[in-house]
């Protein structure tokens, strides 16, 4: 599988909620993850990045993507995911109940890649703008 397969494969299965069960094959056992923002402040690892994703999916039972754009640079062994998550709080679970508030959070991804598989993943995101938009903050 090309680094391109692999980074479209990778990031269906972590968007759609497969947590790393379906997402370590992609990765490499250690893959870090970054973000910068307070909600993922202390997730440093991708699996428990994808493990995050799968639980978002509890209170967001409608969370989707909306692919933008997708690029791979070969020479740098980078793969850049441009999409925005779509979501409505309407099950139980994340800080509060349900609100019945959607967001539409424009993200990009970011996969490093090392052997083959992806050794970092740095997520662009603004956090606070989607907590608001959910009526979490």
């Amino acid at each position: 599988m090309s680094m391109m397969e692999t980074a479209k494969t990778f990031f269906d299965a972590c968007e759609t909620g497969k947590g790393w069960a379906e997402c370590a094959q992609y990765c490499a056992p250690d893959a870090t993850f970054a973000c910068q923002s307070m909600v993922l402040a202390e997730t440093d690892t991708l699996e428990a990045y994808t493990e995050w994703m799968k639980g978002l999916l509890v209170p967001l039972p409608n969370g989707r993507y909306e692919l933008k754009g997708f690029a791979m640079d070969e020479e740098r062994e980078v793969a850049l995911a441009f999409a925005v998550f779509h979501g409505t709080h309407t099950a139980e679970g994340g800080p509060m109940d349900p609100t019945g508030q959607s967001v539409a959070a424009d993200y990009v991804y970011s996969m490093e890649f090392a052997g083959g598989k992806i050794s970092h993943m740095t997520k662009i995101w603004n956090d606070g703008e989607s907590l608001k938009a959910l009526g979490w903050a």
